[in-house]
């Protein structure tokens, strides 16, 4: 599979936010055991983000297009950068981030399809339903940003009354974007006269 890494080293990525009736969202455990997150993976050359979405959706959590409906879809890309040391310095192109088309999915289908075991290395090992807002304090720190920008971007689309209430841990500061590092000014070598 080849990545699709866009000129400014961002990877071309579909989140997907599955939401059941009483409004919890899936997590799944990643097998590595490396902690929770939503289903994602990149978009492939020549795929749409729907294909690569419904491409996840049956790798990941085992689910296909009739078990889900699409609520709703964030309109433009939402990025991060990943921190120094998870940068693949040797891979060409240089990926520094993802950039991310979000979904959220309701279940239509029982949950008793969700399954970890269709690939040969699946991504997740077990799952679990967690209130709207969780995985914003759950998924690691470098992704807290994007995935609290999707879900109040999704809510606010797929929900009459906007998202649910947020938590009391919620802050504002969530919904921006993660500052670029600073780069340090070139120090000027004065030669001798």
């Amino acid at each position: 599979m080849t990545d699709c890494i866009d000129a400014h080293g961002f990877r071309a990525n579909v989140g997907i936010v599955l939401i059941r009736g009483g409004g919890d969202v899936f997590l799944g455990g990643r097998s590595d055991g490396r902690g929770w997150q939503f289903p994602q993976g990149g978009v492939q050359p020549e795929e749409s983000a729907e294909q690569a979405l419904f491409r996840e959706l049956r790798e990941e959590v085992g689910l296909v297009p009739d078990d889900v409906e699409i609520m709703a879809a964030t309109r433009s890309w939402l990025r991060y950068r990943l921190p120094q040391r998870y940068v693949r310095r040797r891979s060409q192109p240089l990926c520094i981030g993802q950039k991310q088309r979000w979904f959220l999915l309701r279940m239509v289908g029982s949950e008793e399809r969700l399954r970890f075991d269709v690939t040969a290395r699946p991504e997740f090992d077990t799952g679990r339903w967690v209130d709207y807002w969780s995985p914003v304090r759950e998924v690691i720190y470098f992704k807290r940003s994007v995935y609290a920008r999707a879900l109040d971007e999704l809510g606010r689309q797929a929900f009459r009354d906007g998202p649910p209430p947020r938590p009391e841990w919620w802050s504002e500061s969530l919904l921006r974007p993660p500052a670029r590092p600073q780069r340090r000014p070139a120090t000027a070598v004065v030669a001798d006269e």
